[in-house]
């Protein structure tokens, strides 16, 4: 493929790189910063106008993300209601969703979680137990938990994945909803990580009341919707050509300026692992460039994603390592230069990467089986209704 700007693309980037250098320093405020780059048509650009985007490219969108990433601004605040929940929404919604829901999103007045993960169900997610039971008066009653919820408790809202039906098999009887995250019997508790903070979140659904209307999707279809949330997540994740952590061409600079004071053998290894690890990182990059071409010609997100985020995330922490054995103490504030705190940090965030948006393990099996067409994972519930499956 030809890696070049056309020269309409050319243009385009041009426009973006004017507006951001002009704007940089209102990006403090993450939802303000949000609002005025949407209002500039800059957030959701490969939306559809009636969705509230601009009826770009995806190649358009990518180039913004590009931009951001050369000046070190930080990622929308709502990346995962932009590139998970609405996405499901354009597909899934009523038309009285999109209007609701679509605007308010892309400009973050509202913020939006994904509610998949359980206890029981990680990385075999049709095995979730969260129930969601219809009343007399057609609403649903949802009792359960959820956990590994990415930013739940700065959300409004969310789309919660439940069980409605337990006597099919396992991945037929589920169901989607949009839950209001201030709703009565909703509980968020944050999971404290090992950097300190808290982006994850467990959340408690203790007879939670949801209007049929906030259904997405028919019922017993859950999976079916869980899928487009899913391909477009891996797609986010790993399929837009930036990088993962931080940028291997600041970790290159950064290694640069310490290498000199290791012993001559130890700066050969030094040299090795960089070498291997910004391969790698640009393999990622690359094959992120190829998704965006695929989308480009209106194909469908594909497993490259699942291999980008996969092969991304392992070169990040690959690099993050080798910054921080080599930076030494320096190492605390070293990353900080370019806006991603420091490499401790770094290495830190990037253990949690590996599991969000589909564990390591699960994406090589999705390669393995849709690329390489090896045997699919036996299952033991093949065949198996979900109730009888927990006998």
């Amino acid at each position: 493929m030809d890696f070049d700007d056309t020269p309409d693309e050319a243009a385009w980037r041009a426009e973006v790189r004017s507006f951001l250098e002009q704007h940089r320093d209102g990006h403090h405020d993450h939802r303000a910063w949000q609002a005025t780059l949407y209002e500039a048509g800059f957030v959701g650009v490969a939306w559809p106008v009636e969705a509230g985007g601009r009826g770009g490219t995806p190649m358009q969108q990518a180039i913004v993300d590009q931009e951001m990433d050369r000046l070190g601004l930080p990622r929308l605040i709502n990346l995962i209601g932009i590139g998970m929940c609405g996405p499901t929404m354009i597909v899934h919604g009523s038309d009285s969703q999109k209007q609701r829901y679509l605007k308010r999103l892309l400009r973050a007045d509202d913020l939006w979680c994904q509610l998949f993960s359980e206890p029981e169900a990680g990385s075999d997610l049709a095995a979730l137990r969260t129930r969601a039971v219809r009343d007399a008066g057609g609403d649903w009653r949802i009792t359960g938990q959820k956990v590994w919820t990415t930013l739940a408790h700065l959300a409004d809202y969310g789309i919660l994945l439940t069980r409605t039906d337990a006597d099919v098999p396992k991945h037929r009887g589920l169901t989607m909803f949009v839950v209001d995250m201030k709703a009565p019997g909703v509980t968020v508790r944050p999971l404290k990580q090992m950097n300190g903070e808290a982006h994850f979140n467990e959340v408690f659904f203790d007879d939670v009341v949801v209007a049929d209307a906030e259904r997405l999707g028919e019922v017993g279809d859950g999976w079916t919707v869980a899928l487009t949330t899913l391909m477009n997540e891996r797609l986010s994740l790993g399929g837009g050509g930036t990088a993962i952590g931080s940028k291997p061409e600041t970790v290159a600079r950064h290694v640069a300026e310490h290498i000199g004071a290791l012993p001559a053998d130890r700066q050969v290894l030094a040299r090795q692992e960089l070498g291997r690890g910004y391969v790698a990182a640009l393999g990622a990059r690359y094959t992120g460039y190829r998704q965006l071409s695929k989308l480009s010609r209106g194909e469908f997100p594909g497993p490259e994603a699942s291999a980008g985020k996969l092969s991304g995330t392992r070169s990040a922490r690959d690099l993050a390592d080798l910054a921080v054995r080599v930076l030494g103490a320096d190492a605390r504030v070293a990353a900080s230069r370019d806006g991603d705190g420091t490499w401790q940090t770094v290495q830190a965030v990037l253990p949690g990467m590996a599991i969000a948006g589909g564990s390591d393990q699960v994406l090589r099996n999705i390669i393995g089986e849709r690329v390489l067409g090896l045997p699919a994972e036996p299952r033991a519930d093949k065949g198996l209704t979900f109730k009888e499956s927990l006998a």
